[in-house]
């Protein structure tokens, strides 16, 4: 059995997606964010060192980052969902399956923080907002008509894509990136991303 410490409003929603998507059993325990700071729990910090979520365990162990998370997972499950090494399209997946965690993150937790400074923070707006258009742009040049990235049926990349794509339209700027935005709302119309809202409590 797997057990998913799963935080409300946040990218540990993409693991449950997928073990829906594998069909495996699981078990949720759901942690909601201070309603003032917005911050986890503490009781979190029991579960890993940093207080964050997704962790799951599995037979006694614990596994912490989402990345990390969906590769043993599709590895265990669903090698399907990702390209042999020898595949000519293995390195485009491994650069895109931690781009989502590694690149595309940083400009989108800095809206965010860099948000709540008001006043203060406007210097470094056109900077995240340049950034945001790059890293954006690249997904949109790069989406394949199949509507998925790497491979032309769900992979790996596409689960841990979906959080900075959905995140789009909270931006405001799904229209700049139609390909992208039009990613977002399929992978969520889903049935088994739509259970997986359902186990999430959110």
């Amino acid at each position: 059995m797997i057990t998913v410490h799963h935080l409300e409003q946040s990218r540990s929603l993409r693991i449950l997606w997928l073990l829906e998507e594998l069909g495996l059993p699981y078990d949720v325990i759901r942690y909601e964010r201070d309603p003032k700071t917005r911050l986890a729990p503490p009781e979190l910090l029991r579960v890993h060192p940093l207080g964050k979520s997704p962790v799951i365990e599995i037979d006694g162990r614990r596994l912490a980052e989402s990345g990390a998370i969906v590769e043993h997972l599709c590895a265990q499950h669903a090698p399907g969902m990702m390209p042999a090494q020898d595949d000519p399209a293995y390195f485009e997946h491994l650069e895109l399956l931690h781009f989502a965690e590694g690149s595309m993150m940083t400009p989108l937790l800095l809206q965010i923080y860099v948000g709540l400074l008001g006043d203060a923070g406007a210097p470094l707006h056109p900077r995240i907002q340049s950034e945001l258009t790059s890293h954006y742009r690249f997904l949109e040049d790069i989406l394949r008509p199949s509507g998925h990235f790497v491979l032309d049926r769900l992979s790996a990349v596409d689960v841990m894509m979906i959080f900075p794509a959905a995140a789009l339209a909270r931006l405001g700027r799904a229209d700049e990136f139609p390909k992208v935005a039009a990613y977002a709302q399929a992978m969520q119309a889903r049935p088994a991303f739509q259970r997986a809202i359902e186990r999430g409590g959110h």
